[in-house]
Order: C-alpha cells, then sequence, then structure tokens
C-alpha cells in the first residue's frame, strides 16, 4: 500500500484501519485517494444508518437509540441501496430462451466492415463543379460583359 503523504506517525488511525481491511482482503497496493474514497462512503453509510435509527427510535417514542434501531435501519438500507445479483435459476433460463436463436451467419468477407461511403463521417457529402463546366461559365460571363 502506498501511504499518504504525510509521516507515517501522522496518519490518521482510521486511514490506517482502512488500509489494514484492504491488505486482510488481499489488495497489495492502491493509490491513497481510494481508500479516502473509502472512508468517506463508510463514513456517510455510518451517518445515514443512525439517522436512520434515531428516526425508527423516536417514533417508537423511546429517549436512546437501541440495538434494534440500528438493526433495523441497516436491514433499511441494505433492501433498498444494494441489490443482489439475480438467482443462477434465473440466468440459465434466460440464457436457454435467448440461445434458442441461433445468431446470423457471418458473410464469407474478409477484411475490416465498413459501413458504405454515404454513412459515415469522412464520406464526400458535396458535389465538385467540373473545371470545364467552371471554365464555360467564365467565358459565358466574359461575352456577356
Amino acid at each position: 500500500m502506498e501511504e499518504t503523504p504525510n509521516k507515517p506517525e501522522d496518519t490518521p488511525r482510521d486511514y490506517k484501519i482502512m488500509a489494514l481491511l484492504l491488505q486482510s482482503r488481499g489488495v497489495e497496493d492502491c493509490d491513497p485517494s481510494v481508500i479516502n474514497l473509502l472512508l468517506e462512503f463508510s463514513h456517510r453509510y455510518t451517518v445515514d444508518v443512525l439517522q436512520d435509527a434515531l428516526v425508527y427510535a423516536e417514533h417508537a417514542k423511546k429517549n436512546e437509540i437501541d440495538m434494534e434501531d440500528v438493526r433495523l435501519a441497516i436491514q433499511g438500507r441494505v433492501n433498498y441501496s444494494f441489490t443482489s445479483p439475480p438467482e443462477k435459476e434465473f440466468l440459465l433460463e434466460l440464457a436457454e430462451e435467448r440461445n434458442k436463436h441461433p445468431l446470423p451467419l457471418i458473410p464469407e468477407k474478409y477484411g475490416v466492415r465498413l459501413p458504405p461511403e454515404k454513412h459515415t463521417l469522412t464520406g464526400v457529402n458535396f458535389h465538385i463543379v467540373p473545371e470545364k463546366k467552371a471554365q464555360k461559365q467564365q467565358q459565358q460571363q466574359q461575352q456577356q460583359q
């Protein structure tokens, strides 16, 4: 792990703990801003959970927050903030349904397949008057003068 720009003894305790948590999960090296972002996220999450727990305690007409209020607040956050991935069976059914139809055959052209010239940004989207016509127009203008 990279250390903060400060001296090791000036490093905040929470920063050291977050770095140790990352190391325990197998992260050997990361940018210091990653640890700061994780600290910010954990602080915001903790504050939100405690505010929710306070609302639940006030609703129950309690003077203090107890463990049940915190558990309820965490459960509410987990239900609405974090989603779990779909179940394996559902994904298998979805894949089976999608794979019932074969992919279209690949044409036997080699090289890079590009769209037609008229549909590209580099395609010519204007017409140039040939030089002969331009010369005739100049001659006609001179004759009229």
